[in-house]
C-alpha cells in the first residue's frame, strides 16, 4: 500500500512539474533571396531562370515570393533582356549566352538596386553511368557513377546534380586533384530501385561559385536545397548599390550544362 501511495505522488509530482515553454528569437527584417541560373545546355536550348523570395521567422514554413520586382540582364554589348514573372517568384527570360561576353543581371525591389555580373563557363560533356548494385554502407544499395573526363592543363570547377524521384544531391569539384584525368559525380539514394530514371547534370562554374557552393553544402550535408535557413549567412556575389549594409542572400550563375539521363538496371 505503502508503494502504491509512494507511485502516486511520484506521478502527480512529474505531471505537475510540465510546463509550456515559450522560445523568443530575435527576428531581423527580410532580405531579398535571389537563385538566378543561366545556362545553356550543349548543343541546345538556353535557359534564363531567375527566383525571389524573402528571408522569413525560424518557425514559419510559408515561402513568401517576391511578385513585384524588375529584373533585366544586360550584356557587354549593350542588349537588354528583361525578364517576365510567371509564379512562385520565377522571372524567365530567352537569352542567347554566348562564351567570353560579360552579363550583368539588375534586380529592382522595393526602391533599392541589386546587380551582379558574370559571364558563360564552358563544361565537358557527362560520358557514361557505371551502376554498383552491392554499395552503400548495407552493402545492398544501388550506387551510380556519372563520369565526365577533365581538360588537362586548365583550372576548372563544376556543379553536378543527380536528380530523381527517390531524391536530389548536389556536390562541386575542382580538379586540383584530377586535372586532365576521368572523374565521376557519384549518386547514392534510399529505395533507388530498377526502372528509375535518373537525371545528371554537370555545369561549368567559377571559382567563385565552387566556395560559394561548397560553403553551403558543408553546412547543410549536401541535402535539401541551397537556400534553404543556414546556420551563418553566406555571401553570394550579388551587391545592394543602394544600400549595401541589406546585402541580398544567393547567387547569380552562368553555366553550360550537359545532361545525361540513365535508367537504372
Amino acid at each position: 500500500m505503502k508503494q502504491l501511495l509512494f507511485l502516486v505522488i511520484f506521478f502527480g509530482i512529474l505531471t505537475s512539474c510540465e510546463d509550456v515553454i515559450e522560445v523568443e528569437l530575435n527576428e531581423a527584417d527580410p532580405r531579398l533571396v535571389v537563385e538566378a541560373n543561366l545556362n545553356l545546355l550543349q548543343g541546345g536550348s538556353a535557359s534564363s531562370v531567375v527566383r525571389l523570395t524573402t528571408t522569413t521567422p525560424f518557425f514559419d514554413n510559408n515561402v513568401p515570393y517576391v511578385t513585384n520586382a524588375n529584373v533585366a540582364v544586360t550584356d557587354a554589348n549593350g542588349r537588354v533582356y528583361p525578364f517576365n514573372y510567371t509564379q512562385d517568384g520565377f522571372y524567365v527570360s530567352n537569352i542567347n549566352l554566348q562564351l567570353n561576353i560579360a552579363y550583368t543581371l539588375t534586380i529592382v525591389y522595393n526602391d533599392e538596386t541589386y546587380t551582379a555580373t558574370e559571364q558563360l563557363y564552358p563544361v565537358v560533356p557527362l560520358e557514361y553511368v557505371e551502376q554498383r548494385d552491392d554499395g552503400g554502407f548495407s552493402g545492398e544499395d544501388i550506387e551510380l557513377k556519372a563520369f565526365f573526363t577533365d581538360p588537362a592543363g586548365e583550372g576548372n570547377f563544376y556543379l553536378f546534380e543527380g536528380l530523381s524521384d527517390r531524391g536530389d544531391l548536389l556536390d562541386v569539384y575542382k580538379d586540383e586533384f584530377f586535372d586532365g584525368n576521368p572523374i565521376f559525380g557519384y549518386y547514392l539514394v534510399d529505395d533507388l530501385a530498377p526502372g528509375d530514371e535518373v537525371q545528371f547534370n554537370l555545369y561549368g562554374t567559377s571559382e567563385a561559385y565552387y566556395n560559394f557552393m561548397f560553403t553551403l553544402l558543408q553546412q547543410t550535408g549536401g541535402g535539401g536545397g541551397p537556400f534553404e535557413t543556414q546556420p551563418a549567412t553566406v555571401r553570394g556575389n550579388i551587391v545592394n548599390q543602394t544600400n549595401p549594409d541589406n546585402f541580398p542572400l544567393g547567387y547569380y550563375r552562368i553555366s553550360e550544362v550537359s545532361t545525361l539521363i540513365y535508367t537504372v538496371q
